[in-house]
């Protein structure tokens, strides 16, 4: 077993008071009732990282100040989501340290420290993205594939489930999903052969009370997609790395799915390869499949569909259900999705794409492969990627975090899988040989690209048309999720280390300041004694700005 440690500082008291009462699923279903808090990963449900808090607004958010810096022990990505419950904040360090904080001050009351396996092996950073709350326990899904149960006060372990096995490849690096009296989990690992699936854990005990896998096996529907007879399904990825959504009048759970394995030849997993770059419906008690709908079939270009499937309610009289899910995929495309059916409604590209001319008629792309050693759009990147997005019932738009311009050629090689191997099947590259290429992971201490490599911008759309309201420019390309207020401000970041606020209605700048590193995750605000707080993490320490007094 790993070595656990966890430092207490004395005060417990102070945790015990503000604690007004234990997060309970109620309460987290009615997110929107206490929006001083920020419960789960995307703040409710919906996953539209929308806050009614309205106290900061265009008219003073240039009088934001500095509140308290928290600098984490990590120097990785800092991609984590805090929670923020009656006053209290809990924060994951990576890979696995969990931290409670003053939400108001920024003190620490407690970290718990957990060790991952020396086998484990995420692909891209030794990552977290934060926790699920319900009654008095914290959930953490850890690099190493276990999942944690934590005392909120104390900052004790409760109980620990192996989840996978990472000498494998499996990892996890999302926010758990409380749904009831149970908490889902999805696996990392595609880019070494896993089998992905999502499971579901009982809150008390750790015991697992459902499991679907996302690569049907033989004799499952949809396993007939994976053709040529052998077993590419049984290392063919599809993993789930971004926390999903949850309707609980339809008691659907929605999770989006990554790409196949191999990651850059097709040729090994003929057929469409499902459910890889779906989106999944599940019934939240027991797993079982609803619906499903595939973004890109037979992915040549790692596209993966992990980005947070958004749930909004919008006029019958222009689509066909007021019930729908806005998504912005990867491959360039934005969605609208009927969630109670699946039926696609609408697909528009929101960046450069020309791996596809477009969408038929029931969504699937109409495919345009670029000849060899020529550049396709978007890049493996993709036109966004897990980073948060966000929706605005006020102004009814969609806002997305989005990488224009930029793109890659493409190299199928033959690849062998071993297990616990990286199974990618070829490299991209840039289309400019020996020209320095736009960095995809880390921004790197000197920017020595230009423009040509692609940038970055947010992007407000339309679900009713598609089509685009407004965009903000940014010189690098982004990582940061996006926050909405009820006072019309967008909040976001991008790699340069910019943190600022936009107009919803418009994009017009409002305020920025300059925090000094890559911004690689989504704001939150919350409210301690009428007073309204915004974060953003930059580098490796969270940032947290309130009114000037």
């Amino acid at each position: 077993m790993s070595p656990i440690k966890v430092l207490l500082l004395p005060l417990l008291l102070l945790i015990a008071q503000n604690a007004q009462a234990q997060v309970t699923f109620e309460r987290i279903l009615n997110a929107a009732d206490e929006p001083h808090n920020w419960l789960t990963y995307s703040g409710n449900y919906s996953g539209n990282r929308h806050s009614e808090l309205d106290q900061i607004e265009p008219g003073n958010v240039n009088d934001l100040q500095l509140k308290w810096v928290f600098q984490a022990q990590s120097l990785e990505k800092f991609e984590a989501t805090p929670l923020v419950v009656d006053g209290i904040m809990y924060l994951t360090e990576a890979p696995n340290t969990v931290t409670a904080l003053d939400a108001k001050l920024g003190r620490v009351f407690w970290r718990y420290e957990y060790t991952p396996s020396n086998q484990s092996r995420p692909c891209c950073g030794r990552v977290n993205r934060g926790l699920a709350i319900l009654g008095e326990t914290l959930f953490m899904a850890t690099i190493d594939a276990q999942l944690i149960a934590i005392d909120v006060v104390t900052g004790q372990p409760i109980w620990k489930a192996a989840v996978a096995d990472p000498n494998s490849g499996y990892a996890m690096t999302l926010a758990p999903l409380i749904v009831k009296d149970k908490v889902l989990v999805g696996v990392a690992g595609g880019e070494y052969g896993v089998r992905g699936f999502i499971s579901a854990y009982e809150v008390d005990t750790g015991e697992e009370a459902w499991r679907f896998y996302t690569i049907p096996g033989p004799g499952e529907p949809g396993h007939e997609t994976w053709e040529g007879g052998g077993d590419a399904w049984a290392h063919g990825g599809a993993s789930v790395w971004v926390t999903g959504s949850y309707d609980p009048e339809l008691n659907l759970t929605y999770w989006g799915i990554g790409n196949p394995g191999p990651d850059w030849n097709p040729a090994q997993r003929p057929g469409d390869n499902l459910y890889s770059d779906s989106v999944v419906a599940l019934n939240a008690d027991t797993g079982e499949l609803e619906w499903y709908f595939q973004f890109t079939p037979n992915d040549d270009y790692d596209y993966d569909s992990v980005q947070i499937p958004v749930l909004v309610d919008l006029d019958t009289r222009v689509f066909s259900s007021g019930k729908l899910m806005l998504w912005g995929n990867r491959n360039g495309f934005f969605y609208v999705l009927d969630r109670t059916t699946g039926e696609f409604i609408r697909g528009n590209p929101f960046v450069r794409v020309n791996w596809a001319s477009g969408l038929d008629e029931s969504g699937r792309p109409i495919e345009t492969p670029q000849p060899a050693g020529a550049t396709t759009y978007p890049c493996v990147g993709g036109g966004t990627n897990w980073y948060s997005p966000s929706y605005s019932p006020d102004t009814e738009l969609f806002y997305v975090s989005a990488w224009e311009g930029c793109g890659h050629v493409f190299r199928p090689v033959e690849v062998e899988y071993l297990s616990g191997q990286r199974f990618l099947g070829g490299r991209p590259t840039y289309a400019n040989p020996g020209a320095p290429g736009l960095p995809s992971l880390f921004r790197g201490p000197i920017n020595n690209w230009t423009e040509t490599e692609g940038t970055g911008a947010v992007i407000a759309i339309d679900p009713r048309t598609g089509g685009e309201r407004w965009r903000f420019n940014m010189t690098d390309v982004t990582t940061s999720g996006i926050l909405t207020t009820a006072s019309n401000i967008v909040f976001t970041g991008g790699r340069e280390g910019y943190f600022y606020a936009l107009h919803a209605e418009t994009g017009e700048l409002l305020w920025r300041t300059s925090l000094g590193g890559m911004i690689a995750s989504g704001p939150i605000t919350y409210a301690i004694d009428g007073k309204q707080y915004v974060t953003a993490t930059s580098g490796n320490g969270l940032f947290v700005f309130g009114l000037r007094e």
